[in-house]
């Protein structure tokens, strides 16, 4: 009897180092399953993320793309202007001293500074005096 104790005994305690061998094979299975949930949730929000980050990215890059376009349109409409301003500077010599002279006068330059200034006859410099003088 004592021997079929022993392999009582021994079955026994087989039997629960195989069950706490099950037990403790499960609870890794389950803490292996939790990580893989983490992680798949990490995952997508991560996923998530960079999606957002990359329609950022694209709005900047439209925006960028419309300022480009918007400053080479300011550059042209710019050297048309330049253009514009140098042809009328270029086909109005010969009115630019009473330009000039509009302007003294209307800063209250006096006969003698219109004639030295703009380069004016006396009665060319009395007319620009009468015609934009303060009265």
């Amino acid at each position: 009897m004592d021997e079929r104790a022993l392999i009582l005994s021994s079955g026994l305690l087989l039997g629960l180092l195989l069950a706490g061998l099950v037990a403790l094979l499960m609870a890794a299975r389950r803490q292996t399953l939790r990580q893989a949930q983490r992680h798949a949730q990490q995952q997508a929000h991560t996923e998530a993320r960079l999606d957002e980050l990359v329609q950022t990215l694209a709005e900047y890059q439209q925006g960028n793309i419309r300022m480009g376009e918007e400053l080479i349109a300011l550059r042209d409409k710019l050297s048309r202007m330049e253009n514009r301003q140098q042809r009328f500077e270029q086909q109005d010599v010969q009115a630019m001293p009473y330009n000039q002279a509009t302007r003294l006068v209307a800063m209250g330059a006096s006969l003698d500074d219109l004639m030295q200034s703009c380069g004016l006859t006396r009665s060319e410099a009395e007319l620009m005096l009468k015609l934009h003088g303060k009265e």
